[in-house]
């Protein structure tokens, strides 16, 4: 049986609280979404004036914020329950958020593809930042583990 090597202290995990990482983000992604739905209002041809911002396109602004909270929430949760930070955390949030979106359209098999392609970018998204987000001092040791020395001419001293 193998043994795992014991992290240092900066590999330790810490753990995130999900329903204020929930909220907050959820708040964040409500403001995106209304937004959104205000470009939806000013783009589109209807009677209702400025009123449409929240009766015609106002459930953009609720599917925003429930996915912005969803992914932060199940992020979080998979995150505390696995005790660690990793791309397989943020699959599974986009993976809820893209599930959101897809419940939106009634249907069930919308919603597993957009889980699927939505936890799939995610994933790519985490997992690029991991290997990008590193510090100089990592990414010079990978590089040297990786990369042969160049063996160093000798010098004879002539005499």
């Amino acid at each position: 049986m193998s043994e795992l090597p014991p992290q240092t202290l900066e590999d330790a995990f810490e753990s995130k609280p999900a329903l204020r990482n929930a909220a907050t983000i959820g708040f964040q992604a409500g403001i995106v979404g209304a937004f959104v739905s205000a470009v939806q209002n000013a783009l589109g041809s209807h009677s209702r004036g400025a009123a449409g911002f929240l009766t015609r396109s106002g459930g953009t602004i609720g599917t925003f914020a429930a996915m912005g909270a969803a992914f932060a929430f199940t992020e979080a949760a998979i995150a505390n329950q696995r005790e660690t930070n990793d791309a397989l955390n943020g699959i599974a949030g986009g993976c809820a958020a893209g599930f959101l979106a897809g419940l939106r359209t009634r249907s069930i098999p919308v919603a597993l593809g957009s889980c699927a392609v939505i936890g799939a970018a995610m994933g790519t998204f985490d997992y690029a930042g991991e290997i990008a987000g590193r510090s100089k001092e990592e990414k010079e040791e990978k590089r040297k583990k990786f990369f042969k020395s160049v063996p160093q001419p000798v010098n004879h001293a002539s005499e």
